[in-house]
C-alpha cells in the first residue's frame, strides 16, 4: 500500500498531466472536499470541477510539504494564465488506506470570484 505522501504525490502528478483517470484512483469513494467556493462529498463532482479549472492552471510550484502520519499538507503557488495571476494555496489531505479521504483547500479567493460568478 502506498504511503500518504506517495498517494498525494501520485494525485498531484496525475493532475499536472490532466490524467483524471489516474487522479480518481487516488481518491476514496467517500471523499470529502472543502474549498472556498465548493464542497463535495464524492470524488466525481470534485473531479468535474477540477476539469473545468484545469485549462487555467499554467503550473503548480510546491513550496513546502508537511507530513504527519496520514496527514499531508502542501503549500504551493498555483500559477494561472488568467488576470487572477498566482495564488498561494494551502491544501490539507487526509489519507487512509492508500486513498485520499478528505481535502481542505484554503486560499484568497477574491481574485477568482468573478470567474466563478460567471460560471
Amino acid at each position: 500500500m502506498p504511503t500518504a505522501v506517495e498517494t498525494v504525490q501520485a494525485f498531484m502528478h496525475a493532475m499536472e498531466k490532466g490524467d483524471f483517470v489516474a487522479a480518481r484512483k487516488c481518491l476514496a469513494d467517500d471523499l470529502s472536499f472543502q474549498g472556498p467556493f465548493e464542497t463535495f462529498s464524492a470524488p466525481e463532482p470534485y473531479l468535474q470541477s477540477l476539469k473545468k479549472l484545469h485549462h487555467i492552471v499554467a503550473r503548480v510550484e510546491v513550496r513546502k510539504m508537511f507530513v504527519d502520519g496520514g496527514d499531508v499538507c502542501l503549500l504551493y503557488d498555483m500559477v494561472t494564465n488568467t488576470p487572477a495571476g498566482t495564488a498561494f494555496i494551502a491544501e490539507w489531505h487526509q489519507v487512509k488506506g492508500g486513498k485520499i479521504q478528505a481535502i481542505r483547500v484554503v486560499f484568497d479567493a477574491r481574485p477568482f470570484a468573478s470567474m466563478f460568478a460567471a460560471s
